[in-house]
């Protein structure tokens, strides 16, 4: 099967969960490759605005042809911004069509840009287009309003592409629920879980914890109310004798580092690469997610297959979550997570964890399932 994939996010806006799926999808004998325009925003990238490259190219990622480009954003302008995104896109498929033709499927990561442009390129090419939804209604508010009032059109417009696309893959068979307020549940859907690379995430001892502060790591971006950062650092208080180590885009920024203030015992990495994540999670006791908002929680998986118990939240999805290996807390509750983090100390590493991810989430347990979506149409 001939496939494009086309996400909404990209390096360096994420996204990479997107290139996991197309080399998945490539391992199982399909033609596959990307289409990714990367909006950037002066104050979210600062000089990498008008220092990005120009124009459009291809660059293989690994073994993935990829056709990308960068588009500057208007400030504050969001209705203009993704429909000359949307154009572009529809551009570069003209490029990608006379290059390579016409593709079997349209992949899409999330509806919110690429679902549209797929929507639009697939009504003229008469192509099936899907969508993987990856975006929980905490996002989608952040960008539109609470409650959309200031882009009821974008809700509309949504709504209906999630009704004519062919299927919609959300992460977690919860995430349904949670969008169901706004695009409501008229369409076929059929959850899918994100890829772990699990032989990267490979099961690790960690050194024994006599003799030192159990350590604690919490892997998210810097939006603090979104990710619990504010009940964290108040469940962090009064506990004795454990370190915490904070890392992820924008959490290195003076509002975080300010919860955290007169406590010698936090620690801050900033963004990491995928090899840093993994170190970071070597070097861990458990991790701890206090996210108020969530599709899905890769990074819990991560740390799950490495070896290392977790300690999140109840509104993280079931297909995330391994019996014996988290302990939940209420959303929004410093002294449930105080609890549950004083608990998960006592928790013994077991390898067994990362065979019950291997069976759920390894790359090719989740082609195979996407796949079987395309195929059915």
């Amino acid at each position: 099967m001939h496939i494009l994939e086309i996400p909404s996010f990209f390096p360096p806006h994420g996204g990479l969960f997107a290139l996991d799926q197309a080399r998945a999808l490539q391992m199982q004998g399909n033609v596959v490759r990307m289409l990714a325009c990367v909006q950037l925003g002066v104050s979210v990238d600062g000089a990498f605005y008008f220092k990005a490259r120009q124009g459009r190219w291809w660059e293989e990622m690994d073994g993935v042809e990829v056709y990308r480009t960068y588009m500057r954003a208007i400030p504050r302008c969001i209705r203009p911004n993704q429909k000359r995104w949307y154009r572009i896109v529809g551009e570069m498929y003209e490029d990608y069509r006379r290059r390579y033709g016409k593709p079997d499927v349209l992949h899409a990561h999330c509806c919110q840009w690429a679902g549209v442009a797929a929507r639009m390129i697939a009504e003229r090419e008469g192509i099936p287009f899907f969508i993987t939804e990856h975006l929980p209604s905490g996002i989608f508010e952040a960008n539109y309003g609470k409650g959309w009032h200031k882009a009821e059109w974008a809700r509309l417009l949504l709504k209906d592409t999630y009704s004519l696309a062919n299927h919609v893959i959300p992460v977690s068979a919860e995430l349904v629920d949670d969008l169901a307020p706004f695009f409501g549940k008229d369409y076929a859907f059929t959850p899918i879980s994100n890829i772990i690379d699990v032989d990267f995430f490979a099961f690790h001892l960690r050194k024994p914890r006599e003799g030192r502060p159990f350590r604690f790591c919490c892997l998210a971006i810097g939006d603090i109310h979104r990710k619990g950062y504010d009940v964290l650092a108040e469940a962090l208080k009064g506990m004795d004798n454990v370190e915490l180590h904070i890392a992820g885009k924008g959490t290195d920024c003076e509002a975080l580092r300010a919860l955290f203030v007169d406590m010698p015992n936090v620690f801050f990495h900033g963004a990491l690469d995928k090899m840093g994540v993994r170190d970071l999670l070597y070097h861990s006791d458990a991790l701890v997610f206090a996210s108020r908002s969530e599709s899905q929680g890769l990074v819990i998986m991560e740390a799950i297959s490495t070896g290392i118990p977790v300690v999140t939240t109840d509104i993280i999805p079931r297909n995330a979550l391994v019996e014996g290996a988290c302990l939940i807390a209420a959303v929004g509750d410093a002294e449930s997570l105080r609890q549950r983090m004083q608990e998960v100390m006592s928790v013994t590493f077991n390898p067994q964890w990362h065979e019950v991810l291997r069976q759920r989430v390894a790359p090719e347990v989740v082609a195979r399932q996407i796949m079987q979506v395309f195929n059915q149409g």
